[in-house]
């Protein structure tokens, strides 16, 4: 649809509901207690009602999932992921999706194949899935919105309804409601005879997904009615089938909004202030509310069935995957929300982790540490742990009722270079509609009380991710980039870890980049940078290669990196020494 016919359509929509159901008595706009109201993000920190909370809806086959809210809170939309999926014997592609389901409705001119992928392990039953991804649907590309009403028990609005928008596709610009939009579709086929042939497959899942989220700012932002029991959420392209998410408020909860965390050393260092490699460090973390106040009991964490099945009602957050699957760019990585320590260092000698993880070979089984990177393969130390253990997630519902620890002890190799050193937290918190990230570095020092810095061979992010976009507000909410490593190790069932891949790919696939691709300069900072040559550098950008180079490194396998482990090494030296116009 023209974006002018889709504006004109979402005006007439707003005038018919304002016009049908004027909200009762409502208050002057434009003053501190407006029931709308527009301004900047809030600080980290303490909440009050007043405090504008970016808040996470959720449809999914075309009902909306319930909330629980703070009574009386103002909120603005941070955050909208729906889902519409049908089960198919043939395959299809996702065709189906324009004949039943949710979507079936919209619009599903142009849809286009774009790439697939296999899940880099078997299923259950030693089967394979593979993904396919397709783009270019109208309704994808198109511009539209949803109006979000509060409603009573018997339907009528309660006070005004806000709007915020899709977007354009093809068009980033600073009125954007949310920074990141990805409206897609997925055709999985759940039983494939092997990683590389579904030759006889006859189970098929179709999906189409809207994942918008970081807004750009708190606008508009609403209070929270006494009498609402419900939003209803208009989109623009099903205007007649408005989806109703019911709501619970709660007038007062136990924990404040907002998430930190706070991250020690509890093993003190040596009399000179720094630890000698081959010592254990003991650490230990807090999480918080934005008052500050803790989220679990001293040395004791949730179990993982009690966080999973909702007991715990702090809004701590462990790793998903078990639930719902994830595909990086693709599908939902926000909401895998892995809680993870990590160890890392020397800094000064900070890139990227190339050796492949198998955690299950990588695992030391009397601590739960699974060791990413070490000195003498990859130049740095990098460990981590899940918390609960991985040997908890991993092992299976028997393992699932017992307690975890705030408390984690990494052993530093013998071999470890002198410098500073990184802990790193990072984890996700949903409470009360609020579903944001968050992490935490500890600088400690190893071999020497001198400090070092790392190195960064990318940079300029910053003048793109602004606003909802930025840092630290979106992905992990950290902007320390040189923290990422160990935790972007590539796993042996997720090779596209390292995060040049990802950064390669998403921008490589999003239709709002607004820079051209070729252009290296716009992200990294010298030549050097850029010819460190491998399968994973450049095919994580590029879609194919040249036949010549087919027959001498094989066919692209896997769209993220190309192929498998030696997608990591370093193919040559001497070719590639720059890219047509990298601007070095």
């Amino acid at each position: 649809m023209h974006p002018t016919r889709m504006l004109l359509g979402t005006s007439i929509l707003c005038a018919c509901v304002m016009a049908c159901e004027a909200p009762p008595e409502p208050q002057p706009l434009g003053q501190d207690s407006a029931e709308l109201a527009w301004g900047a993000f809030p600080s980290d920190g303490p909440t009050t009602t007043s405090t504008p909370i970016g808040l996470a809806l959720e449809m999914d086959q075309g009902a909306g999932v319930p909330l629980k809210l703070r009574s009386g809170q103002r909120f603005y939309i941070n955050q909208i992921d729906m889902r519409a999926s049908i089960d198919a014997s043939v395959d299809e592609g996702v065709d189906g999706l324009d004949d039943e389901g949710d979507f079936k409705s919209l619009d599903w001119d142009h849809t286009t194949f774009e790439e697939e992928s296999f899940v880099g392990q078997p299923n259950q039953d030693g089967s394979w899935s593979r993904r396919r991804f397709y783009r270019g649907a109208d309704w994808m590309d198109a511009p539209s919105f949803f109006i979000v009403e509060q409603i009573n028990a018997q339907g009528h609005l309660t006070t005004y309804p806000i709007i915020v928008g899709t977007g354009l596709e093809h068009l980033r610009t600073p009125l954007d409601s949310f920074f990141a939009r990805r409206l897609r579709a997925i055709q999985w086929t759940n039983d494939c005879e092997s990683p590389t042939s579904c030759e006889g497959a006859t189970s098929f899942t179709e999906e189409a997904l809207v994942e918008l989220r970081y807004a750009n700012g708190t606008n508009p932002n609403f209070v929270l009615q006494s009498g609402t029991t419900a939003l209803r959420v208009r989109w623009t392209l099903k205007p007649t089938s408005p989806y109703v998410i019911p709501v619970e408020q709660v007038a007062d909860p136990e924990f404040d909004y907002g998430f930190d965390m706070d991250l020690v050393t509890v093993t003190p260092p040596g009399p000179d202030g720094f630890y000698a490699p081959g010592e254990s460090v003991t650490f230990q973390f807090t999480l918080m509310d934005g008052s500050g106040t803790p989220l679990h009991p001293p040395g004791v964490m949730p179990s993982y069935n009690d966080v999973i099945s909702g007991a715990d009602e702090s809004g701590i957050q462990y790793y998903r995957a078990f639930s719902e699957p994830f595909a990086t760019y693709y599908r939902r990585k926000h909401r895998e929300k892995q809680l993870m320590l990590a160890v890392m260092g020397p800094i000064q000698n900070n890139r990227p982790i190339r050796s492949v993880v198998d955690i299950f070979q990588s695992i030391d089984f009397s601590t739960g540490i699974v060791t990413a990177g070490t000195q003498t393969a990859d130049g740095i130390f990098g460990a981590v742990t899940g918390i609960p253990s991985f040997l908890v997630t991993l092992g299976g519902p028997a393992f699932w009722d017992l307690p975890s620890t705030d408390t984690w002890t990494f052993t530093i190799p013998p071999d470890s270079a002198p410098g500073t050193y990184y802990a790193v937290l990072k984890g996700r918190r949903t409470y009360l509609g609020q579903d944001i990230p968050k992490s935490t570095v500890l600088e400690f020092q190893v071999g020497s009380a001198t400090p070092t810095a790392p190195h960064m061979t990318t940079g300029k992010c910053n003048n793109c991710h602004q606003g909802g976009g930025s840092f630290d507000r979106s992905l992990h909410g950290l902007d320390e980039r040189s923290a990422c490593t160990t935790c972007h190790a590539p796993l042996n069932f997720e090779l596209e870890g390292p995060v040049y891949v990802r950064s390669h790919f998403i921008h490589s696939r999003s239709n709002r980049y607004d820079e051209p691709l070729h252009k290296c300069k716009n992200c990294h900072l010298d030549k050097p940078s850029i010819q460190r040559t491998s399968k994973s550098a450049c095919l994580s950008c590029h879609t194919s290669y040249p036949a010549d180079h087919v027959a001498a490194y094989g066919p692209v396998t896997n769209m993220y990196v190309g192929g498998g482990d030696e997608s990591f090494q370093q193919c040559s030296t001497a070719c590639h020494t720059n890219h047509p116009g990298s601007g070095f």
